[in-house]
């Protein structure tokens, strides 16, 4: 499998050179996909017997962060200064066996503001998936963490995915997937703006519906910030504006993924970042438009509620 080689390889090639040829291929899948990214009209097609959003909001907004290495462990209180000061609240998915280790002080500062702490991949390596044994092997090793970091959800790295093997995992939800990106090394999208239910196999073959086995997806369906302003090098958050007056249009959950890696706090742009200007107009952005009309749940919290409306039978994919 050619994604197997790459991720064997990807350590000796230069971050630079890995980032040229992405640059490369991307202008040619903006090109081909121009109808169905960012926006892909079909995935605004809402469940069947969806409830609509708590509290008679219009639409969900939901924010997540994978901490890729040091330099973003480092970045994530300026980070979530930011989001606060702006009246928000996110989720910080650390890696448990990467090139970094996540201290418990931060975990707690994190959980005590407000925040959500997750699981994102195990070292984020690219190997997570390449035989159903591996994977058992390291999904008790997650589940470890999930334990000890009292996490609820996960995000494997580089949104590579086997959903039926995270059944494996002691999870309340996962966010590997996204409704369209065809920039992806597994560019098939989920094909909606609303999150669903992953039934567990059993269920499936049984047909009884949901009796608690299973977990909530949650896509993501805002751009990553790597892919819009490293990758495609939009010098404006205008793409994530755009896509997120159309995902509230619609009554879905406008869920983005920012890296704290990427952001830099002087507001300059670099090789490897973004001005957190970026990220502060599109806060800025759904504070001025949307105001009362937007509900800005933890991930966990969207989880949590999704599935007791789902367990009522309420809605369905």
């Amino acid at each position: 499998m050619l994604t197997h080689v790459y991720y064997n390889l990807k350590p000796y090639v230069p971050w630079q050179v890995r980032l040229a040829v992405r640059r490369i291929v991307a202008r040619r899948k903006r090109r081909q996909h121009a109808s169905t990214w960012p926006i892909d009209p079909t995935a605004a097609k809402r469940p069947a017997g969806w409830p609509g959003w708590p509290d008679g909001k219009k639409f969900a907004f939901v924010i997540t962060h994978d901490v890729e290495d040091v330099i973003g462990v480092q970045k994530c209180r300026d980070l979530f200064s930011l989001e606060l000061a702006h009246g928000f609240r996110s989720s910080f998915n650390f890696i448990p066996e990467g090139p970094y280790r996540v201290s418990p002080e931060l975990r707690n500062e994190l959980t005590r503001a407000g925040f959500e702490v997750g699981i994102h991949d195990l070292r984020h390596d690219g190997k997570l998936f390449r035989s159903r044994h591996e994977f058992r092997q390291s999904a008790e090793r997650i589940n470890g963490y999930i334990h000890q970091w009292s996490a609820s959800g996960y995000r494997s790295g580089f949104m590579l995915r086997q959903l039926d093997w995270l059944h494996d995992l002691a999870i309340v939800y996962d966010a590997s997937t996204f409704d369209t990106d065809p920039f992806e090394p597994q560019p098939d999208g989920a094909g909606t703006i609303f999150p669903f239910w992953i039934s567990h196999p059993d269920e499936k073959a049984t047909g009884r519906g949901v009796s608690g086995r299973g977990y909530v997806e949650l896509p993501y369906t805002l751009p990553q910030d790597s892919t819009l302003f490293l990758v495609l090098r939009e010098t404006s958050p205008e793409i994530w504006l755009r896509k997120l007056d159309w995902i509230a249009s619609h009554g879905g959950m406008a869920l983005v993924n920012v890296h704290p890696d990427y952001v830099n706090f002087s507001n300059r742009r670099t090789r490897r970042e973004f001005p957190a200007t970026h990220y502060a107009e599109l806060l800025q952005h759904v504070t001025a438009k949307y105001a009362e009309e937007f509900w800005n749940p933890l991930p966990h919290e969207l989880a949590a509620w999704f599935k007791k409306t789902h367990d009522c039978g309420i809605v369905a994919r």
